[in-house]
């Protein structure tokens, strides 16, 4: 196994345990800045575990077909682990009921007042908000991935380029080695 793989994976390992750690104290948190500090934490620290494991899977895409499955089959497993631990950040990010109507009612009055209208079009706008967030960080994400594939190719490309000079110093060195 590739040492570049397995230093992903223990960085990996590390953080996922780290993000349910937190997302289980966050859970015990009451809605407020603080919950909302460590679910702005913890989406920072998904998108981290994100980036290892594009970085795992490119790594274990270039070893050999014995290793590739194996290292690919325990990649999905993370990926799925990884898909669990972002819906958990995504229910914790979303408040609990009997503090949203708590504020409904004491800071928000105005707003029972409003048609039911309003409020789907309110509610629809914020799902769109949402989708438009995910969208964006989805954006961000790939954008990421696309610039460590640019630069894992250049780097690629720049050992080919010495090779080549390399291999080209010695061809033409060959024939005067040749002729003594």
């Amino acid at each position: 196994m590739s040492q570049v793989y397995e230093g992903y994976e223990r960085q990996y390992c590390e953080l996922s345990a780290n993000l349910s750690r937190k997302c289980n104290s966050a859970a015990a948190l009451p809605d407020g800045e603080k919950k909302k500090q460590e679910v702005s934490e913890l989406q920072a620290g998904l998108d981290d575990a994100d980036v290892l494991i594009r970085k795992m899977d490119l790594e274990a895409r270039s070893l050999q077909p014995s290793l590739k499955a194996t290292l690919l089959a325990k990649l999905r497993e993370y990926k799925s682990d990884l898909n669990k631990l972002k819906r958990e950040v995504k229910k914790l990010a979303m408040p609990n009921q009997p503090g949203h109507e708590e504020l409904l009612e004491s800071g928000m009055a105005g707003m029972h007042e409003a048609s039911a209208n309003q409020r789907d079009r309110l509610a629809m706008s914020t799902e769109r908000l949402n989708q438009s967030t995910d969208r964006l960080r989805e954006s961000r994400r790939a954008a990421l991935e696309t610039e460590e594939l640019g630069v894992s190719i250049l780097e690629d490309l720049h050992q080919q380029r010495e090779t080549l000079l390399h291999s080209h110093k010695k061809a033409c060195y060959t024939p005067h080695l040749l002729h003594l």
